[in-house]
């Protein structure tokens, strides 16, 4: 029921959904471009579309009352950005504990534009020996789509690459706000 609302809502919207799901039970999902708060209803409308129960990690902030009950119900957990965890340890044990388990992480980790991304997804699915997929919302076509997935490798650099080539022509709602897939520049 709740996937053929959620189906339903986005045709309705004029949106369409292309999905090539990697075969394994447990990966990471990157979801980019992030650059507007529409980013989240549609990519939960998307998930719930597809019967995909992804869970995602959030700030602590937005977990708090009236809030916090509804994003733990649709697969979120609140993190605290602001304190070292072990954050990638944490997650990579999850997925070592589970027989089935979709992760999926905003790499950008705001909707303002950046110079890089962040690489956590990376190397919790790297712990976690899962494959990585990559998901968008393409605004421009209204198309969000799901595939593009891998292992991630011994390089980072030769990653980035794959991932740039899949992202590339996807735009976000605000493309001035998209930011650079790459690495922190040291």
């Amino acid at each position: 029921m709740l996937s053929q609302l959620s189906s339903w809502i986005l045709k309705a919207l004029g949106w369409t959904l292309v999905a090539d799901f990697p075969e394994a039970k447990k990966y990471v999902i990157v979801a980019a471009p992030h650059t507007s708060n529409w980013d989240f209803p549609l990519g939960i409308l998307a998930a719930k579309s597809l019967k995909l129960k992804a869970h995602w990690i959030g700030k602590h902030t937005i977990f708090r009352w009236p809030f916090g009950w509804f994003f733990r119900a649709i697969g979120g957990t609140p993190v605290n950005r602001g304190k070292s965890h072990d954050l990638i340890k944490q997650i990579a044990d999850v997925f070592d504990q589970t027989d089935e388990l979709v992760m999926a992480l905003a790499p950008e980790g705001t909707r303002s534009k950046t110079d890089h991304w962040k690489t956590g997804f990376w190397h919790i699915a790297k712990a976690a020996k899962v494959p990585i997929a990559l998901a968008y919302l393409d605004f421009g076509n209204k198309q969000v789509g799901l595939g593009g997935s891998f292992y991630p490798g011994e390089d980072i650099e030769k990653d980035f690459e794959l991932i740039r080539a899949f992202f590339k022509g996807h735009h976000g709602k605000n493309p001035a706000n998209e930011s650079l897939i790459q690495l922190v520049r040291k």
